[in-house]
């Protein structure tokens, strides 16, 4: 970032606002590339201002990506992600639909998970029952071997 985006953030971060971030802070803090937040800059997904040519975050754009970054470790698209932000709307006034969005969302992801975890437990109980009858037909073989 250059000298006059460090110090236009700079004087913006008095105690009180906190309001703008340097992309590389952010990204240092989240533990990504700043390639990353650029990517979802061109998604659609953070609106980063410029300043003399350097990206820097509001606190908005700090937020949404603490939302996308969650969003990203449960397994949803960009796609899903986008749509999600963007029911928030300008003020907020399209949190309970967003709210719904999230429940729905939710619902589908446990349903599916516990669908997958059923699943398992099946096929383990199938190995499981397919390696006890496979290790005592092996000893019942080598048993009669030892004896031929």
């Amino acid at each position: 970032m250059t000298a006059i985006a460090q110090s236009f953030v700079a004087s913006h971060r008095s105690d009180d606002s906190g309001e703008l971030f340097g992309i590389a802070e952010i990204a240092a803090e989240f533990g990504i590339s700043t390639r990353t937040i650029r990517f979802y800059e061109t998604k659609g997904l953070l609106s980063p201002r410029r300043i003399n040519g350097a990206r820097v975050l509001s606190r908005r754009d700090r937020a949404r990506l603490v939302l996308i970054l969650r969003a990203k470790a449960i397994g949803s698209s960009l796609a899903e992600i986008k749509q999600y932000l963007d029911l928030y709307g300008a003020h907020g006034e399209g949190r309970a639909t967003q709210l719904k969005f999230v429940i729905d969302r939710t619902e589908a992801a446990i349903a599916d998970l516990e669908a997958r975890r059923d699943n398992i437990q099946t096929t383990l109980a199938e190995l499981r029952l397919i390696n006890r009858i496979s290790r005592r037909n092996f000893a019942a073989l080598r048993e009669k071997q030892l004896k031929s």
